[in-house]
């Protein structure tokens, strides 16, 4: 059962992933369909790629997962072109909403420089298709590079709709700050964990090149965010 669960890893974890960003956007997509940010192109756009990211990552990782590697190539350039779609309009959403770097909070510093990282492991990825060991890894770091917005989100959906009802009391500034930080950086932390521990599991207690390479860049982008 053990050596069946982590052969599923890509697929139970991009379906995770898939999950997390529809709950993350669900008043964009269920509940609140008139905000103004859902009449705003710059956002369509960029809702548009992400959610076709997560879908196509989820659709792939499967397509490996019951051997029909014929699909799971044809749909790789498309893949690769929503993969183009997410970094330019991220990057015109930091162009346009963020003027300067002193100006960033110190998250939105760290997706700035994160933002790079996720452009040059899909490129890697596309450059290794033949690779599947360095091809898959280098798509999920990447993808983990991106979450914040997602895991953001999710807490008012997944932790506040409820907690906070129930527990009125509890729930000072202070406290749902807490509970913020500590839910961003545990799930998100928790992502680049999992993969190390896949890696350990099915390769001789080994850790991925990929996978030691984006988390050091994950920990060196949280510092340089953070202190400068």
């Amino acid at each position: 059962m053990a050596d069946r669960t982590w052969g599923a890893y890509f697929s139970i974890v991009s379906v995770l992933m898939l999950f997390l960003g529809v709950v993350a956007f669900s008043d964009n997509l269920f509940t609140d369909i008139g905000q103004p940010s859902n009449r705003d192109p710059k956002f369509i756009v960029h809702g548009v790629f992400g959610l076709a990211w997560y879908v196509l990552l989820a659709t792939q990782a499967n397509l490996v997962r019951v051997r029909n590697l014929r699909l799971h190539r044809r749909l790789g350039i498309a893949t690769f072109v929503v993969a183009i779609g997410v970094t330019l309009s991220t990057l015109y959403l930091f162009v346009v909403l963020w003027k300067g770097w002193a100006n960033m909070e110190p998250d939105v510093r760290a997706n700035r420089l994160l933002l790079p990282g996720f452009a040059l492991c899909l490129l890697l990825a596309w450059q290794r298709r033949g690779q599947s060991d360095w091809h898959k890894r280098l798509i999920f770091v990447g993808t983990f590079f991106m979450l914040t917005p997602v895991l953001d989100r999710d807490y008012d959906h997944l932790i506040m709709s409820w907690a906070k009802p129930l527990f009125p009391s509890l729930y000072t500034p202070s406290v749902d700050e807490i509970g913020f930080l500590v839910f961003r950086w545990g799930s998100w932390i928790a992502f680049f964990v999992s993969l190390m521990l896949y890696d350990w599991k099915t390769r001789q207690r080994r850790v991925h090149p990929v996978t030691l390479a984006g988390c050091v860049w994950f920990v060196l982008v949280v510092l340089i965010s953070e202190f400068t």
